[in-house]
């Protein structure tokens, strides 16, 4: 039994470590940081971005904040753009790239909803022409 909950919490604190990297990886200055450092060309920090592509599965990306980190972590597959990543011009196009698509998502969700709105109120329509009653 004390060898079941030692697994257990191992397994718990693994999840939680993964998940708290992996949302790391939406934010590009720290990509540059990694980049930097060399960690982006060592294979076995490569062979770990590449396990961690389980995080695209369903049933583990619900528990991503930032769902934006899975594209990264798609990108990060190629040794094109973990070499570009140690220009810091390119972690800070990213960063602007990314907060332009906020920009446009957050506008274009709220006028889909104001849509959707404006189509479940009840709509008053005219009483048609022909149904009036005229007191003689």
């Amino acid at each position: 039994v004390t060898q079941i909950m030692e697994h257990s919490e191992q397994a718990r604190n693994r999840f939680q470590s993964e998940l708290e990297f992996i949302q790391c990886l939406a934010n590009p200055n720290y990509l540059n940081f990694l980049a930097q450092r060399g960690f982006l060309r060592e294979r076995p920090f490569i062979n770990y971005l590449k396990y961690l592509l389980y995080w695209k599965e369903p049933e583990y990306a619900k528990f991503l904040k930032y769902p934006h980190c899975l594209h990264m972590l798609e990108l990060l597959q190629y040794e094109h753009f973990r070499k570009e990543l140690v220009n810091a011009q390119c972690a800070k196009f990213i960063d602007e790239q990314q907060l332009l698509h906020w920009q446009h998502y957050s506008r274009k969700r709220t006028r889909l909803q104001q849509a959707l709105a404006e189509q479940q109120q009840p709509q008053q329509q005219p009483p048609p022409h022909g149904n009036t009653t005229r007191s003689i």
